[in-house]
C-alpha cells in the first residue's frame, strides 16, 4: 500500500468512525496516546536496527510510519506538508 493510500484510509477512519477500527480508537484516545505509540515504535525501530534483522526493521518502520500518519491526520496535516518541508530544505 502506498503512503497516500494509507493516509486516505486513516482519514476515512477519522471521518467515519467505527468501533472496530484501531485507527479510530487511537484518535478517540487523543494526542497523548498517539504520541505514546510513536515513542514506543521509535524505540522498537532502534532495537530492530541494532540486531533484529532487516525484516524486523521494515516491520517496525512500517509501524512508526503508520502511527506518524495517524498523528498527521489527527493534527489536520498531510504527507504533502512533509513533502513541502523536505522540498524547502532541499532548495537551501
Amino acid at each position: 500500500m502506498k503512503i497516500d493510500e494509507l493516509f486516505a484510509v486513516i482519514c476515512d477512519r477519522r471521518d467515519h468512525p467505527s468501533e472496530k477500527s484501531y485507527t479510530n480508537r487511537l484518535m478517540n484516545a487523543g494526542e497523548d496516546e498517539i504520541l505514546k505509540k510513536i515513542g514506543e515504535e521509535s524505540v522498537e525501530v532502534i532495537l530492530a536496527a541494532k540486531g533484529q534483522g532487516e525484516g524486523r526493521l521494515i516491520e517496525e518502520l512500517a509501524d512508526l510510519t503508520y502511527h506518524s500518519l495517524v498523528l498527521l491526520a489527527y493534527k489536520g496535516l498531510t504527507p504533502a506538508d512533509i513533502a513541502a518541508e523536505l522540498e524547502r530544505r532541499h532548495r537551501k
